[in-house]
């Protein structure tokens, strides 16, 4: 099994939530790392909690698709080469399809979808030159199957599923490995950032992320599914069953969620 030990590894959206957990348990896997977001304040925050000196900061907007080939240049740069890309950063919703502003639907597709695609198609070349690379992408259940309240953030998500599966596809001759990692509820602010119809961020949480998962276990988990190399990983609660619902059982998946009060 290929260890993550010292490798050179990028987070995008590392300023807090799934990002931040990550940070820490890569660097204590010894992992030299590169920590992205537009926070700078909280990514230098991260950084010197790291506990390791191997940690460079590089800010940017994932919307800003044009800048993917700079900031691919200045990652490189930093360690003279990036092992593992994971793309972790994104934004959630919170808001009924009918009520939803088309502005929100674009605004979730540019960032969780567009933003890592510019970003993993900006850095495909470093990966092939070297004949080594992962791409680790944090979709989400929500790439699997629906649920009210997310439209856009569940169309961005599928997606990124149907994007990754063809590159893995792809660029498998050139021993690039691609894992994407479906995660549940995890204690993150992820329901308080979500975008409401209008696009101002919801500010408040659920009780299905508050009982969530912790990072600290989502993140072990996460490295166990990057070091075996696995096509999907799922990881959270009993939520994760939806999964096998939807595949085999979609009518009874669907009259589930509806009965469901989570928001």
């Amino acid at each position: 099994m290929p260890s993550i030990n010292k490798k050179v590894a990028w987070i995008t959206g590392a300023s807090s939530g799934i990002g931040e957990g990550l940070a820490y348990a890569l660097a204590a896997k010894n992992c030299k790392l590169i920590l992205s977001g537009r926070n700078v304040a909280a990514l230098e925050h991260v950084k010197a909690n790291c506990k390791t000196s191997d940690v460079f900061i590089l800010p940017f907007d994932l919307s800003d698709f044009y800048e993917a080939h700079a900031n691919v240049q200045k990652a490189i740069s930093f360690f003279g080469r990036v092992d593992i890309l994971v793309n972790n950063g994104g934004i959630s919703q919170r808001s009924l399809l009918a009520e939803t502003s088309f502005e929100v639907d674009k605004k979730l597709m540019e960032v969780d979808y567009l933003g890592t695609v510019a970003l993993t198609k900006a850095l495909l070349p470093h990966f092939i030159k070297n004949q080594n690379g992962q791409f680790v992408t944090i979709t989400s259940l929500m790439g699997k199957f629906g649920s009210p309240y997310r439209s856009g953030y569940c169309g961005a998500k599928h997606a990124l599923h149907g994007f990754f599966d063809v590159l893995r596809m792809e660029h498998e001759k050139d021993h690039i490995k691609v894992t994407l990692i479906c995660p549940g509820f995890i204690q993150t602010n992820i329901a308080k950032n979500a975008l409401t119809a209008t696009g101002l961020k919801q500010l408040s949480d659920d009780e299905a992320t508050k009982n969530g998962m912790a990072v600290s276990i989502f993140a072990q988990k996460f490295i166990r599914a990057v070091e075996t190399e696995k096509f999907e990983a799922y990881i959270g609660g009993k939520e994760i069953l939806g999964v096998y619902l939807k595949r085999f059982f979609p009518k009874f998946l669907h009259r589930f969620v509806l009965k469901s009060k989570v928001r």
